[in-house]
Formats: structure tokens, sequence, C-alpha cells
């Protein structure tokens, strides 16, 4: 990894100007927490006294907040909620981070996606997550709601510099979505990234995407055991997606980077010690990526400063954001 510090301070610094448009599974995360109490005399269970309850951005929504954090509300998202209590929930936690949601499609009878996590703690302990429940409608979206999406597809594309296509599959990336988010973003020569768990191959003609190591090891058909063989893994998404580049993160190991002209990194993991929660971290990785490549960075720095970015919000619990400043200051604590 060949990286000059003083270009990647400059491309830190431009982060802000970079406009994002995210479509995909949109959801909230509903926090609740409590103390242990006692054990319950109904079942062999814990009861704990509640203390708190946040609201915070989930799935898709999490990538648009972390860039809303470094380019000061210059993000809009484009998804589909219900005709429920949650919907209002997400609305006014993407109003309160400062993102446009006026690209939203209400869908009657559809859930909003809501993961509550119930935690506890004790005086001689860390919070820990106990259960989590899911409220989800994982059937495909109506044809209706996908001409809508399409049309708010057509409109807001043109005005943003890149676009993350977040799926969590839960219905709203279908291939039609996909297919127009493609090819509006390369009409306009926009940076299309994508985030996806599987069926990488449903993505054509993007600039990038972020799989993690399960998820490209799944996509290979074969065993990733070695650091050339998840580069070789790399190659093989870029030749199925026609992709520029392609980002695996390898958790504990880090991440590489591997482009269409062959060339190809190994990004090395930052504050291994630190790490606390890695909810989220992947969508914060997807977004200061994005964005990187959008103010026009080399994929290795748009990586490095993804990388950087994950390093920061793993130390917090739940799915968490950082700041440009935030990002500066980690630099000077890590080598390069």
């Amino acid at each position: 990894m060949n990286i000059n510090k003083e270009n990647l301070i400059e491309y830190i610094n431009k982060l802000s100007k970079a406009k994002i448009l995210v479509i995909g599974d949109l959801a909230i995360d509903e926090m609740i927490c409590g103390d242990t109490e006692r054990i319950s005399r109904e079942a062999p269970v814990l009861i704990l006294n509640h203390t708190k309850t946040d609201i915070v951005l989930g799935a898709a929504a999490n990538a648009a907040h972390n860039a809303s954090t470094i380019n000061n509300g210059n993000v809009s998202v484009i998804g589909v909620i219900g005709d429920d209590y949650q919907a209002g929930q997400l609305k006014e936690a993407l109003r309160n981070a400062n993102i446009d949601y006026s690209g939203l499609v209400e869908e009657k009878g559809r859930k909003t996606v809501t993961k509550t996590r119930i935690s506890g703690a004790c005086s001689q302990s860390v919070t820990q997550q106990i259960v989590r429940i899911d409220r989800q409608t994982k059937a495909p979206i109506k044809p209706e709601t996908e001409n809508l999406l399409i049309e708010n597809i057509e409109k807001y594309v043109p005005q943003h510099d890149a676009i993350i296509l977040s799926d969590y599959h839960i219905g709203v990336l279908t291939q039609k979505i996909i297919d127009k988010a493609v090819e509006t973003a390369n009409k306009y020569n926009k940076v299309v990234v994508v985030d996806a768990q599987k069926n990488l191959d449903k993505y054509k003609n993007i600039t990038s995407m972020t799989p993690n190591l399960p998820d490209t090891q799944k996509f290979a058909g074969y065993e990733l055991s070695s650091q050339d063989k998840i580069i070789e893994a790399g190659k093989y998404i870029i030749e199925k997606t026609n992709s520029k580049s392609v980002l695996i993160t390898c958790g504990s190991e880090g991440m590489i980077s591997v482009n269409s002209n062959g060339q190809s990194d190994i990004i090395p993991v930052f504050n291994r010690s630190m790490v606390f929660d890695v909810t989220g971290a992947g969508d914060t990785v997807t977004a200061l990526y994005t964005m990187g490549l959008a103010i026009g960075a080399e994929p290795l720095y748009a990586a490095v400063i993804g990388n950087i970015a994950a390093s920061i919000v793993i130390k917090q619990f739940g799915c968490a954001t950082t700041t440009i400043n935030e990002i500066l200051q980690s630099i000077n604590n890590i080598k390069l």
C-alpha cells in the first residue's frame, strides 16, 4: 500500500463537497436499553429496568447518515416506507440527520423496516445486546411503487455526484430499479457504488462495490484462503459486473482493493484493539469510500478513508457516524 499522506489529507478535506444519493432499503434501529434487575419468576429470563429508547438510522439510512455528517446534509434518499407509526419515526430521524427524504414512496400495507435491539447492562459490565426483533416486509415492492421510485430516480440522480445502491434484500432494489438507477447515473456520468450481500452480478456497468469477505467467497464459489485468492475473486467480480474496481472488506484482516487495470492493494485494519461494536461499520465504509470516489480520489485513497472512518465508529455502540475532523485526527495515530 503506497499512500501519500499529504494527498490523503487533501482528499479528506474535499469530502464535504460530494453530494450523495442513497437508494435502497432504509430502516430504523430502535435501541431499547435497561439495567438488569433480576431473573423473572415467570420464565428464566432477565427483567430489565428501562433506562432509554433511541431511534437510530439503520441499513441504507445509516449510509446516508454517515454521508450527511461529512457533507453537512448534502444527502438525499430514495426508498419505501409503510403506512405505519414507524414511517413517522424514520422521517423524523432523517430530518434530524439533515437528510432530504422527499424521495420516499409510501406503500400501504408494507412495514417500515425496523430493527429493535434490546440491550442490558449492570454495574459490572458494559451494555450488551440481548435480543433483536425485526419488522419488515420482504416481498418485492408493488409495480406502482416501483414506477414512482423510477420517477424519483430520474429526478434526483442528475442533482447528485454519486449514488449508493444499498441492498439489504428487503425488496426495494428490484432489477428494474437497479437497471434504471445505473443507466441514469451513467447517462449523467455519476459515480455508482453498490453495497449488496448476494447476487452481485445483478449490478452491471457500475463504478465499484463493497462486498464483505463471506459474500465474496459465496459469489466466487470457492474458499478464499489467501490474499491472492481474494484478489482473484475481486477480479472475477469486476469481470462479471463490468465495474471499475471492487473493495472487499475482510473484517479483522482489513480490506483489499482491486481495480480493473490489474492493480490491487491490501489495506490493514486501523485501531485493531479498540473494537467495541461493528454494527453499521460496513455502511460507514461504503459511504466514505463513495464520497472519496465522488471527489476524484483513486480507489486506494477512497478505501483508506473508508477504513479510517470505520475504525472510529466501531468504538461506539450501535450504528454510529464520524466527522472530517475526527478522521484527520485519527491519521496522526496510525501508520500509513
